[in-house]
């Protein structure tokens, strides 16, 4: 066999075989697309200075609330969800090493030992011989255009955009585990607003119903403080309600039983405080760090490579193969030069008709390229939208804050001083009842504005990315 004397020109074409690499048809990919990233964001930023990876990795901590902190470890180790990513993740590598194994040659070992009749005669008996037999067998496929090397490149995209989006989910998770503490902690501060307002007007019920038995009012006084009472009183139940289900939210963000946080959280605390200060940067820090956005363009890398796989399965393919081993009648005879055989064999396979079925896979996976390419254009402009969006969130809510702050403070200075001329019987009972409302109202909506602000502060960290970091577990962590 001479089949030696082509193997070295058919390895070097397998190695130096494809026209465009994969990551030139990427880049002109991208660089095709019509969306023009703007160097500045169109809503007013708190600040211009690019943000430390540390402060939007842990962006949480800048709230200064432990309890928030400990909280989101937790989820972050424990979530259902980040464990059912992080198992995504690992299948998906697996899949990476298989297709990159696939380029690889393989070597199988064999042995056999065959007992058989020789020289056998018509109406006689033959001649029992043992032959015995001992080898290896290679094969390999080269990718002579291409073909498993894009294979290989789709899945090791597929696995990279899967850690992306780990990555996104942990994004998406310690947003979703901040927005519900705030939520928690700000019904129960509108939970001790109404309780105490149910404590100033039963006070104001017994002042109306001592000024009764006086005879200075009618009883129309005593039953309208009763009616304020029972409403404020009403509102009790669907603020304990909404307590209970984002203590039990959060119970499940962290992979726990809707109980166990009960007695951590019981206790009211204050709302977690706003930052300062909160550096954004330009609309390309955002994209770059977006792990959402890196998740859509590492899936269209992926179908590229899969679409430049099909384009290869139009081409022939190249199949080698050879064996090495020994074949003797004994065991002692196969170490012999004389039993050593072996074969080389090379082929060569094309297609020449197939009522165009690779031409219709082709097209099929070019119509998916497509999408993925369209995913990638749209995960760019929402993240854009989210960013502009909360920055709008964060500078009304700050300006809401304000005047909520200086509404509530003026409520109940009004609600203070029209008891007291009732109770002196310089002012009417309806006085007292509309300007007891107005607080309660007041400060019920300053509660509901600082917790909206918060809430834009989480949004705004989570439209920049922040949420994930780089150290991570190398199992798991994007790449």
């Amino acid at each position: 066999m001479h089949s030696s004397r082509f193997l070295l020109p058919l390895m070097l074409l397998s190695l130096l075989g494809g026209c465009a690499s994969l990551e030139q048809r990427f880049d002109k990919t991208r660089s095709d697309t019509t969306i023009a990233i703007p160097v500045r964001w169109d809503a007013p930023t708190p600040t211009s200075a690019a943000l430390a990876p540390d402060e939007l990795a842990r962006w949480w901590t800048r709230l200064a609330d432990p309890t928030l902190d400990t909280l989101v470890a937790t989820a972050l180790n424990n979530a259902p969800d980040i464990r059912s990513a992080q198992a995504k993740l690992r299948q998906s590598r697996a899949a990476q090493a298989l297709a990159v194994a696939n380029l690889a040659p393989s070597l199988d070992a064999s042995a056999s030992s065959t007992r058989a009749l020789t020289g056998l005669a018509a109406g006689g008996s033959g001649t029992p011989q043992t032959l015995h037999a001992a080898g290896f067998d290679a094969s390999w496929e080269p990718s002579i255009f291409g073909g498993l090397r894009d294979a290989a490149a789709g899945a090791r995209a597929d696995a990279d955009a899967m850690a992306a989006s780990l990555a996104a989910t942990q994004v998406s998770l310690a947003a979703e585990v901040a927005t519900q503490y705030v939520t928690l902690r700000a019904s129960q501060r509108r939970l001790a607003i109404a309780q105490a307002n149910v404590i100033s007007q039963d006070e104001t019920l017994q002042i109306a119903v001592w000024r009764e038995m006086a005879g200075l009012v009618t009883a129309l006084d005593v039953e309208q403080a009763r009616t304020n009472l029972a409403q404020t009183r009403a509102t009790i139940p669907s603020l304990e309600s909404s307590r209970a289900g984002a203590e039990h939210r959060l119970a499940l963000l962290t992979g726990q039983p809707p109980a166990t946080l009960r007695q951590r959280l019981a206790i009211p605390a204050a709302l977690p405080e706003v930052p300062t200060d909160i550096a954004v940067g330009i609309p390309t820090d955002t994209l770059r760090q977006r792990p959402d956005v890196q998740a859509a363009e590492l899936t269209l890398k992926a179908e590229i490579a899969r679409s430049m796989q099909r384009e290869a399965d139009r081409l022939p393919s190249l199949s080698l193969s050879g064996s090495f081993g020994w074949q003797a009648t004994g065991i002692d005879a196969l170490t012999g030069g004389t039993s050593a055989v072996r074969s080389l064999a090379a082929s060569l396979a094309g297609n020449l008709f197939d009522g165009g079925r690779i031409r219709s896979r082709l097209a099929a996976q070019r119509a998916v390229e497509e999408q993925a390419l369209i995913a990638w254009e749209k995960s760019l402009l929402t993240a854009l939208e989210d960013v502009e969006n909360a920055l709008t969130s964060y500078r009304v809510g700050r300006t809401r804050v304000d005047a909520r702050r200086q509404a509530a403070d003026a409520a109940g200075k009004a609600a203070q001083l029209a008891r007291t001329q009732y109770q002196a019987g310089i002012a009417d009972f309806q006085k007292v009842l509309e300007t007891e409302r107005t607080r309660l109202s007041a400060e019920d909506s300053l509660a509901s504005a600082e917790a909206d602000l918060l809430n834009a502060v989480v949004q705004l960290y989570k439209a920049l990315g922040g949420g994930w970091q780089t150290s991570q577990d190398s199992s798991d962590r994007p790449s």
